[in-house]
Parts: C-alpha cells; structure tokens; sequence
C-alpha cells in the first residue's frame, strides 16, 4: 500500500500529467497513421527518456504503448486502413459502418470496448501477475504448435462466405510464411537471391499493401473513387452507441478481455492473434453470426475489447519473468535496462514503487485516451467526406514514408506496393485478404514449434497429448471446426 500511495504522489505532479497527455495524445496518432506501428512508437521514445527520470520514462512508453493500439481501429474504421495490425480484425465490420453514415457509432464502440478490454487487463495485472506467468510459462513448444493450429482454425470461422477462397489465401499465406533462412538448417528458402528477404517476408509491408495500398488504388480509380460517399456518412447516433447495443455487446466485451489478457501473457502471441480469435468466438456466440463482416457492432467490441487487453497482458511475463510479450515489450525491456532495472523480481521488491507508477499510469492513459478519442471522433468522421481522388493519394504517401521508416529499404516500399497489387485483385476477385494475413502470423510460430517439437520427442507423434494443456487446446480446435459443422446441419434441419 506504501508503494501504491507513492505512485499516485508520482502521478499528481504537473511533469506526470504533461507527460501522460503527449505520450496518449502521440501514441494514437502513432496508432492511426499507416506503417507506424506500436513497437515503432515506442522505440522512437525511447532515446527520449535517455535523460527523463524512470517513472517519467515509463509513464511515457506505457502511454503510447496503450493508446497507440486504440489509434489504429479509427483509421481502420473510416478507411478501412487499419494502422497496426491489432485493428484488422476491426475493420472488418467498423469500415462496412462508417460506410452506412455509422462512423461515429463505430468509433464510439471501439472507444469504450479498448477502454474496457484495456482496464480489465492492467487490473488482472496488478492482480495475478506471478500466477499467470507460471501458467504461461508451462508452455513448451507442443502447446504453441497446437496454439498456431487453433488460430489457424479460426480463418474458417471468419471467413463464413465462401471458406474455399478462404483456404487459397491462407495457404498462400502459409506459403508466404516458409520465406527466409530455415531456422534450423540456416538454408536460404524461397528468397530469390534477395538478402532482405533472410529474414522472412516482412509483415508490415504486406499489411500496409493489403489493407492501405489497396485500399489507395480504389479510392484513386475514378470508376471507384466514390467508395466514401458524402451523402451516405452520415451522424446517426452521435458519438457513442445506444445503451441497448452496448448491453448487447457486453458479454463479447468481457470475454473478449479475458482472452486478450491471456493471449498476451503468452509470449510471442500478439494482438492480432487475441483479435481474430475474439472475433470468431463472438461470431460463433452470437445470435445473428450472418452480420459479422457487414457492419455488426459485436464485431468491434469483441476484436477492440482483445487486442487492448493484451497490453496489460503482456506486461505480465515481461515485468515479472523478464520475458518480452510481444515486440513491442521487447522494446519496453530496452527502456527497463536504460534506467537500471533489470525486469523480474525486482520489479516488485527494489523498485516497487516505480512499477505501480507505471501500472496505474497506465489505468490512466486508458481514460484519457478514451476521452479524446469521443471528443474527437466527430471530427474524425469528417476524414470519410474527402473525396477518394484526394484522400488515395494522402494514404498512399503515408503508407510508402511508414513502409520506408521501417528498415530503412527501398525494397519494402516495392513489396507494399506488390502486396497492394494483390490486395486490390483479392477485393475485386472476393478473395478474403485476412487469413493471408493471419497464416503469415501463425505459420513461422506453427513451424518453429512443431519441429522442436519433434526434435525433442524423437518424432513421437504422441507428444501432443502429454499435457492436460495440450488436450484443452486441442478440444478448443476440434470445437471449432465442429460447432460451425453443427450449427449448419441444424441450420439445414
């Protein structure tokens, strides 16, 4: 309680105030701009804080941590460019809204569904930490294999309207996964000869070029250019959504939270991961499933409520174990290091009261970028009145600086252009573009594990069912191939 009291002494002085502002105001519109992802943001703070005192520091890189993660579903909802790759879940239903004069009821959704899976998970933070990370620990790799295959299954779910194009783009997307120098061997696969591509396709590329580039191209087709059209956007509810659908979406919310929270203690794992799979099971739950990708509400709330969530997540085995989350906590260890603290036990011992300043400041930023983010979202709608003539060329610059801000490479510029391409035909072909996506996730962590898998157990295929883990997940997977199978043959009685 000592420490607690502490933190928030820390939290009340003007530089922490001033400081949690620009790092929540910076960190959504990080979120929101194509190509400037999380992990980006918070390394580009980091030589910021060379010279900040450690609270100072890490109120900064916890406020554009979480904030950027809710910046994306905007530019994801208005433009159906999502800015991180948490939000393509998000714009799969909040994009088909804005386009119905529904953008700000879509924003309002998204707002109150981060702030809740966001608060919901620094709470079990503060809470659990030391118990989740012993349950995260006990993954080995048979269970991340068994995990990837779980997330695999739920391209079927997502894709509800033709799963046989949905196959073809996620085994393209497996294909694209097998790019790189083998793990193991060290063997050059698939690369052409071109020393970009050792370390695999590079996703941010191929997510700006399917979902910003091709999204740039249509809005820059003149026979196309009227996909935002002035007289269908529309205020219908105002900012926020009736009561009666944010009742209705209560329940996905609160699920949703929990799984991004646990997603997010898994390391590696990752927000898009906790989305999709949030996404799916509100679908599978829901009573009207045939709405989702159309413009359904439940939709976003579910995807938003899991990937916030999965901040608070990934704090736990980062702060306590020492083991990075995701990318983007990886970058939060370097900021850790720079200001001597070493991630794990002395987290909570030595330097207690620097980490509850940094576990309630981010309850804070939670708010405040929930408050800007309905204050202002009468004004974002504005964004889907611009002619598609003027704004493909906007997203088409943003997306080639943040592509190029990346590595440095020209040749990424080329790929997002590449991929944009292929987006494009996929949208006019109906060939759904997020398994791609979510196969170029999961394959690499599929593989990985699966051939360690195999190497530990001599290839003993029964090594996959020696865990009461390993059994739960592989329920989870036959579940949901099977309910879908089911809810159809009684859909067909």
């Amino acid at each position: 309680m000592d420490n607690v009291l502490i933190a928030l002494s820390n939290l009340a002085s003007i530089d922490a105030v001033i400081t949690l502002l620009i790092g929540t105001l910076a960190g959504m519109m990080i979120g929101m701009l194509p190509g400037l992802s999380s992990t980006m943001g918070v390394a580009l703070c980091i030589p910021i804080t060379f010279n900040m005192p450690p609270e100072l520091a890490l109120i900064l890189l916890g406020a554009v941590y979480v904030s950027s993660v809710y910046g994306g579903s905007i530019t994801a909802i208005l433009l159906r460019t999502p800015g991180t790759d948490a939000s393509i879940a998000t714009a799969l239903d909040g994009y088909p809204l804005a386009s119905k004069g529904r953008g700000s009821e879509a924003i309002g959704m998204a707002t109150l569904s981060s702030l809740f899976g966001g608060t919901v998970s620094v709470i079990i933070l503060i809470a659990v930490a030391p118990l989740l990370s012993k349950i995260a620990l006990a993954f080995g790799p048979q269970e991340y294999a068994l995990l990837a295959i779980f997330g695999l299954v739920t391209i079927i779910g997502v894709v509800s309207d033709n799963p046989a194009k949905g196959l073809v783009a996620a085994l393209a997307g497996l294909a694209l996964g097998l790019v790189g120098l083998d793990s193991f061997t060290g063997v050059p696969r698939f690369t052409f000869g071109h020393s970009e591509l050792f370390d695999g396709v590079p996703l941010l590329p191929v997510l700006i070029g399917l979902f910003s580039v091709s999204q740039a191209f249509n809005l820059c087709i003149p026979a196309e250019a009227g996909v935002l059209k002035k007289d269908s956007i529309v205020n219908v509810h105002g900012h926020l959504p009736l009561i009666s659908d944010i009742k209705r979406c209560f329940r996905s919310m609160a699920r949703s939270s929990l799984i991004g929270t646990f997603i997010g203690a898994l390391p590696g794992a990752g927000t898009s991961i906790a989305a999709f799979i949030s996404y799916n099971e509100a679908r599978r739950k829901s009573k009207n499933p045939e709405n989702f990708g159309k413009g359904e509400l439940e939709g976003i709330a579910a995807s938003e409520s899991a990937n916030n969530a999965v901040t608070g997540g990934t704090l736990i085995p980062t702060l306590t174990l020492g083991i990075p989350g995701n990318a983007v906590t990886a970058v939060f260890v370097g900021g850790l290091t720079i200001h001597g603290m070493i991630p794990g036990p002395d987290l909570f011992t030595n330097f207690a009261d620097i980490t509850y300043t940094l576990l309630i400041s981010l309850l804070i930023a939670n708010v405040l970028f929930a408050v800007m983010g309905i204050a202002l979202s009468k004004y974002l709608v504005n964004v889907t009145k611009i002619p598609g003539s003027i704004l493909g060329p906007i997203i088409l610059i943003f997306s080639i600086v943040g592509t190029y801000a990346l590595r440095n490479e020209l040749f990424d510029v080329w790929l997002a252009a590449a991929f944009g391409l292929i987006g494009y035909f996929m949208e006019r072909w109906k060939y759904p573009t997020a398994p791609l996506v979510i196969a170029l996730i999961l394959g690499p962590i599929l593989e990985v594990n699966f051939r360690r898998s195999m190497q530990i157990s001599n290839w003993d295929y029964s090594t996959f069912f020696d865990s009461y883990l390993s059994l739960a997940i592989i329920s989870l997977v036959v579940l949901s191939v099977a309910y879908p199978l089911w809810k159809a043959w009684q859909k067909k009685r």
